[in-house]
């Protein structure tokens, strides 16, 4: 099976980012994001055998001892860059809490034989992908214009196991459990 985890926007974050790709829609034929299907990925694990299962919950229970923290939906951009774009997303900031779960993610995952990510954690949600040149002129200016815009704001108490399975217009994902943050005071 497939595998990442990721954090789940709340249902206003949702709307508001709904309402943003429905003005955004009409300025480019690309691929958008269903709404169901945005997420903050903390770590991709790829392909994991389903009778190891346990190991990773086993793991991830380890990292949930943390203070909920909070995270702001905030600047629209590109990768790997604007002029060749093949992803247009939205940016998270944080304080150091969000790259610190990452970062203890890849931890206590590599014990358990699923290696460490190259690349630098940039936390964003996806919003569409583009698969194939097409013109983002239109697009381009729109988000120009919204630069300065944030897009909300929000709490995060848990991450998310999830799987990813191939579908028709998109991947479809299951939640397989969500491991909510215990503070390390009440842990003890």
């Amino acid at each position: 099976m497939r595998l990442f985890i990721a954090i789940d926007p709340p249902l206003d974050a949702l709307a508001r980012l709904q309402r943003l790709v429905t003005s955004l829609r009409p300025e480019a034929l690309i691929k958008w994001t269903p709404l169901d299907n945005l997420h903050i990925t903390v770590k991709f694990i790829g392909q994991w055998e389903d009778a190891r299962l346990n190991e990773i919950d086993d793991a991830l229970q380890t990292v949930a001892s943390r203070e909920p923290f909070g995270v702001e939906l905030k600047t629209l951009g590109w990768f790997p860059n604007e002029r060749r774009p093949h992803t247009f997303w939205v940016g998270v900031e944080s304080s150091a809490a969000l790259p610190d779960l990452a970062r203890d993610l890849e931890i206590c995952l590599e014990k358990i034989g699923i290696a460490r990510e190259d690349r630098a954690f940039t936390p964003h949600l996806t919003l569409a992908r583009i698969k194939h040149p097409v013109p983002l002129v239109r697009l381009r200016q729109r988000v120009e214009g919204l630069q300065s815009t944030g897009f909300g704001e929000f709490r995060v108490g848990k991450f998310t196991l999830y799987r990813s399975r191939p579908g028709s217009n998109s991947s479809i994902y299951h939640k397989l459990r969500d491991y909510s943050f215990q503070s390390a005071m009440a842990a003890s």
